[in-house]
């Protein structure tokens, strides 16, 4: 229905699904491993993410990644596994409000994004980005659209033909063509660009 309705509204969009075919937009892991991986993945390649990602489930028992266990680790530890000193300052700060209410996940899968995004950038080391990819990926809210994703601006640009100028008002309106699932729209510029670039 979502793919459907987005062809309907959009000739250029409708391409692209044709193209890649069926969204593939999957839940991804939850709360706070899924917080933790953006922080961790921020101005990275994937390649580089998952190393780190990898030595830092080594450090907790069962390679669960979880809240308590972050608040007993070092600096050091964290810094160990790659991570910059800043993103290990970042990580224990997420583990403390978590650990100590002041930020509750179950509660935040109930806000509406807004108040989920203004909610989750009161944390240091969280932007406006790094919330609507956990909206989008971890809590599949149907209708973000993250318009200051590099790759999101590099797929309009070339599927739009808009220019730096364009930014954000044209691309708010095309957006506009795509409620109420843009986070599918934007998965498909994803994946459009992913395809661009293997060519």
């Amino acid at each position: 229905m979502a793919t459907q309705r987005l062809s309907e509204s959009d000739p250029k969009l409708a391409a692209i699904i044709r193209q890649i075919g069926p969204c593939r937009l999957a839940k991804g892991e939850s709360g706070f491993v899924s917080l933790v991986n953006a922080i961790v993945s921020q101005q990275l390649s994937g390649y580089a993410y998952r190393a780190i990602r990898t030595r830092l489930e080594a450090l907790f028992d069962g390679g669960e990644i979880d809240a308590i266990q972050l608040s007993g680790l070092s600096d050091e530890d964290l810094r160990s596994t790659g991570l910059s000193a800043r993103k290990a300052e970042y990580l224990h700060g997420l583990a403390a409000k978590i650990n100590s209410g002041e930020i509750d996940l179950k509660q935040i899968e109930a806000m509406d994004d807004e108040a989920v995004i203004e909610t989750l950038t009161r944390v240091r080391g969280i932007g406006r980005w790094t919330v609507e990819m956990y909206l989008m990926f971890s809590l599949n809210r149907p209708d973000v659209f993250p318009i200051d994703d590099l790759g999101i601006r590099t797929a309009m640009k070339e599927l739009y033909s808009l220019e730096k100028d364009d930014f954000p008002s044209r691309a708010w309106e095309i957006a506009e063509n795509w409620r109420p699932y843009r986070s599918i729209a934007s998965w498909y510029l994803y994946a459009y660009i992913n395809e661009l670039r293997r060519k």
